[in-house]
């Protein structure tokens, strides 16, 4: 089992500008993938940015370029950088983390809000 606990959601106006951090209750060396998803009002939940255990990183289009994820190891830990917010950008996200071996299994945090002002 792997808790999440996520932080640094928040409102911000147009913009603007939060840091998103997760943080995984063990070591997160045999984590093949972290990521972020986004779940805005009445849609579906999607794959924001991803980075894999070798720090490859793959991002939506509509966040490429103005949002940056990136991991601390030592912290067991996955950021997500959001510059230059856009409404659009409101949702409510989620921490995310695939293990793959010795068989597949996702987590997810519990979810922190972003509300981006116009």
């Amino acid at each position: 089992q792997v808790q999440l606990v996520e932080s640094g959601g928040g409102l911000v106006q147009a913009g603007g500008s939060l840091r998103l951090s997760c943080a995984a209750s063990r070591s997160s060396f045999r984590f093949n993938r972290m990521g972020w998803y986004r779940q805005p009002p009445g849609k579906q939940r999607e794959l924001v940015a991803s980075i894999s255990s070798g720090g490859t990183t793959n991002y939506t289009d509509s966040v490429r370029g103005r949002f940056t994820i990136s991991r601390d190891s030592a912290k067991n830990t996955v950021y997500l950088q959001m510059d230059t917010l856009k409404p659009e950008d409101t949702a409510v996200y989620y921490c995310n983390v695939l293990i793959m071996i010795p068989t597949t299994h996702q987590y997810w945090g519990q979810g922190t809000q972003v509300t981006v002002s116009s």
